[in-house]
């Protein structure tokens, strides 16, 4: 890959397949810049405030305003700040401290999903490389299910969350378009079919995991640098902390006294609090009849999908 002023490759997607830890270990790499700003969306046009639905503008907005300000200011250094960049000049700046690195790119992982952001890539960057993760997709709708729940976002059930996804509405939000991220077939199309297949790399989320560092020297080699490079540690990241009781928690976590509690109880003390306010890890399961819901729901798509990929999935549909 040729020395470059912006970006030549993106990480797609998808949502809850791993793309924090790849982006966090790219990082590491000496011949790879990453971008500061993890999930800057700019690609993306769905992804603008405005399509947000009303409650979740005002956040929306103060995210982008604030990310706005540090990338103008040269604030950003690594991923402390997120949020949506919308103007072409703030997105270049994410890419200035590029120097002799042989890679450059950045993670949004809202880019599978997006029905424009194919396009407005390779218009921008026509040698962009593309790297795919996908993941079983009722694995995947869980573990986001998950991150919301342990973030203080939902309190209900995950048999009620599903429903109320299926039950559609206008906007971006926590319910849309949560499902509507695991439907792979055409989204992956449409990458391959403005891209060269040679620039899209697709890998299955449950073989990284059996194999991580083999995975990461796929990765290199794709980017065309150095594949023998091995990071200090292959990280994983988003380990997540479920509250016994959500309802209790969300005011808890969103008045920053939690936060607060953390940081001043002697340790001691603050293993125990955890203790007594979160679940053991992996307590929280799907269960069957939920897994079933969402097999039934992602089927045919599954079965467009295994063709394309030239791959068995069998084991999504079960």
């Amino acid at each position: 890959m040729a020395n470059h002023a912006g970006p030549n490759f993106f990480i797609a997607g998808a949502p809850k397949a791993g793309t924090t830890s790849l982006y966090h270990n790219l990082r590491q790499h000496p011949e790879i810049y990453m971008s500061p700003v993890k999930e800057p969306a700019h690609f993306a046009a769905e992804v603008r405030v405005e399509n947000f639905v009303p409650e979740m503008q005002p956040k929306m907005r103060g995210q982008m305003e604030r990310v706005r300000e540090r990338i103008r200011q040269g604030l950003v250094t690594n991923n402390d700040t997120r949020g949506i960049v919308t103007e072409w000049g703030d997105y270049a700046k994410l890419f200035e401290g590029i120097t002799n690195e042989k890679a450059a790119g950045e993670a949004s992982v809202c880019y599978l999903w997006s029905k424009t952001a194919p396009e407005a890539i390779v218009a921008r960057v026509p040698q962009a490389k593309i790297i795919l993760i996908l993941r079983d997709p009722a694995e995947r709708a869980f573990s986001q299910y998950v991150h919301f729940l342990s973030d203080g976002h939902l309190v209900h059930s995950f048999r009620e969350h599903i429903e109320r996804c299926l039950r559609g509405g206008e906007g971006l939000s926590l319910f849309h378009p949560f499902l509507q991220y695991g439907l792979y077939a055409e989204q992956v199309k449409r990458y391959l079919s403005i891209f060269p297949e040679e620039q899209v790399r697709v890998w299955i989320y449950e073989d990284t995991l059996r194999r991580p560092a083999e995975f990461l020297r796929e990765v290199f080699a794709f980017l065309e640098v150095d594949a023998g490079f091995q990071p200090q540690e292959i990280e994983r990241y988003h380990a997540m902390e479920i509250p016994r009781a959500p309802g209790v928690m969300q005011p808890v976590r969103r008045t920053g006294t939690w936060q607060t509690m953390r940081r001043e109880c002697p340790a001691g003390l603050k293993a125990v609090l955890k203790r007594v306010i979160y679940r053991p890890k992996g307590a929280l399961r799907m269960s069957a009849e939920e897994r079933r819901l969402l097999v039934d729901f992602y089927r045919d798509d599954i079965q467009r999908l295994q063709p394309m990929l030239g791959r068995d999935l069998s084991a999504w549909m079960r």
